[in-house]
């Protein structure tokens, strides 16, 4: 066997374009159109100021960042695990409380879903099933719960809303799923959570089983500073700690440590800027209505649309030409839809006038 057969081989995720070119209205990651919230510039200030502090490693623990979050959530200190990204977290769930999974009992996650999971999967080695999607793109808790579907797993994992259709799982059906798996881990990816839908966090109250993982990557403005979190019991994040503190002790660096609780501790900006996504969103929707699309009922910060007129590589490619990118993932039952970031009201009024010209 030759060295390269030997060799680990997964196909990689794949992002979504970073453009070069200026003047653009770069729609198609999901990212935050406002700047953070103003204490984290200023925790900048004092670090650059701190320069000599670099030299020395950062607290392993993040503790200031951890006691923001349990602040701000009303949960224990040590209920609370904090990574580089919520993509840092959700890797490192996988690696922690899937790795039992068999082909009899594989980890289970939806067919149209965040495209991180099946990379993880395989890259892990972690047997999965996907389960589809309703017609009408929501999740069937039916098919997660043993019991009913008579598919036993090694653990659950979905987004809520779901990405990239942005549908909503109501509270009622999400604790169905944590419910029926008493023997399995459930996790409960809110990256988008922040934006009108509800959280699953109160259900850790009543199940040992259940962990939720969030971002500052979307609501908080902070994409570029990698900083994710989950909250659960003090076992599960107990779990995660020893196989992050096996694999590497300070993947948190300093500066996001510095920025991401400061942007934890200001509720008024946060609450400010979530509610001026949401308020666009839905602006933007009642436009896109008008102009004929189709899409499910987004609580996130974007719209999965289409129309009838035009496919969805079309489309993304006649907007690219007037210098909006969007978000068009190739793949089945899907590839008409458009991912459409929501950005400001003056970018979004500017991608309405351009559908326009292209409808016209």
């Amino acid at each position: 066997m030759s060295w390269e057969e030997k060799i680990l081989k997964v196909e990689p995720y794949v992002a979504g374009e970073q453009p070069k070119e200026k003047d653009i209205i770069k729609l198609n990651t999901n990212e935050c159109p406002y700047p953070p919230a103003p204490g984290v510039e200023a925790a900048i200030r004092e670090l650059a100021a701190d320069a000599d502090r670099l030299r020395l490693y950062q607290d392993m623990d993040a503790t200031p960042l951890v006691q923001a979050l349990a602040a701000q959530y009303g949960v224990g200190e040590e209920q609370i695990f904090v990574g580089v990204g919520s993509d840092d977290v959700l890797a490192l769930c996988f690696l922690t409380f899937f790795s039992s999974a068999s082909k009899e009992q594989p980890l289970l996650f939806p067919d149209i879903t965040y495209s991180f999971y099946d990379v993880w999967a395989n890259l892990y080695r972690i047997p999965f099933k996907t389960m589809p999607l309703k017609e009408d793109f929501s999740i069937d808790p039916v098919d997660y719960i043993p019991s009913l579907s008579g598919q036993s797993n090694a653990g659950v994992i979905f987004p809520n809303p779901n990405a990239p259709t942005g549908l909503e799982l109501a509270p009622p059906e999400v604790e169905r799923i944590i419910e029926g798996n008493p023997d399995s881990i459930v996790i409960v990816d809110e990256a988008y959570v922040d934006f009108g839908a509800q959280t699953a966090l109160p259900l850790l109250k009543k199940y040992e089983n259940l962990l939720v993982v969030q971002t500052f990557s979307k609501s908080r403005a902070m994409a570029g500073a990698r900083v994710g979190f989950a909250i659960g019991n003090e076992k599960l994040i107990r779990y995660l700690k020893d196989v992050k503190f096996s694999f590497n002790s300070y993947t948190m660096n300093l500066p996001s440590i510095r920025i991401g609780t400061a942007s934890a501790k200001d509720t008024a900006w946060f609450k400010e800027t979530t509610g001026k996504i949401a308020a666009t969103r839905e602006r933007f929707k009642a436009e896109l209505r008008r102009l004929g699309f189709l899409f499910p009922d987004s609580k996130s910060n974007f719209v999965f649309a289409k129309h009838p007129a035009f496919t969805g590589a079309d489309l993304q490619a006649r907007l690219r030409e007037r210098k909006i990118i969007v978000r068009h993932f190739n793949k089945p039952g899907i590839s008409d839809y458009l991912r459409i970031t929501i950005g400001t009201d003056a970018q979004m009024d500017r991608v309405v006038e351009a559908l326009r010209e292209i409808l016209a």
